[in-house]
């Protein structure tokens, strides 16, 4: 019985990252459930307060979203093992360093915390910090059709803005377009 519901989630899981990887980027999602693992703009927890649960910070310490409010934030959830979320870190990491919004860009994976801190050296990532959720918090408060990546733009309050699923070049006039809804994002890279 245990091998059958493990058999099942792991189609359910890639189900729903085949449903977003079929879905051009620039179309705006479905504001509904069903919506949630499609390629896009979803808006449909748009003024909602930061996900709740804890992750670790750079030094590994305890933190939440609701703590890094004061400043616009991009937060990136992405695993080591997620091919399109490797692509777009280098990408993150450019944006990161324009400084014109926060970048946190939380790992999924369950490893030790050492690891993620290798893999972004290894992959010459510079300003992106080594946060981590080895308890899925994050992912897990998104529901179980959660697609990584996934990006959520939150405002200076820690309103939500939108949700991104997928991987988007954040320093194209698309991706500036987007952040600029946050108020003070208004160029990316």
């Amino acid at each position: 019985m245990r091998i059958l519901t493990l058999t099942a989630a792991f189609i359910a899981l890639a189900a729903c990252q085949q449903k977003a990887a079929q879905q051009p980027t620039t179309n705006e999602a479905a504001a509904s459930p069903e919506g949630v693992g499609v390629k896009g703009i979803h808006r449909d927890h748009k003024g909602e307060a930061a996900l709740a649960g804890t992750f670790a910070d750079p030094d590994g310490k305890p933190v939440t979203l609701a703590a890094l409010k004061g400043k616009p934030m991009l937060v990136n959830l992405w695993a080591t093992w997620c091919a399109p979320c490797v692509k777009e870190l280098p990408i993150l990491d450019k944006l990161a360093a324009g400084k014109s919004i926060d970048v946190v860009a939380v790992s999924q994976d369950s490893g030790p915390h050492a690891s993620v801190v290798a893999f972004l050296k290894e992959h010459q990532i510079a300003t992106l910090k080594p946060y981590q959720d080895t308890k899925m918090a994050l992912s897990g408060a998104l529901g179980p059709d959660t697609v990584l990546p996934t990006s959520i733009l939150y405002d200076a309050n820690g309103k939500e803005v939108w949700r991104y699923v997928g991987e988007l070049d954040w320093t194209s006039p698309e991706a500036a377009k987007l952040l600029s809804e946050a108020g003070g994002a208004s160029k990316a890279g």
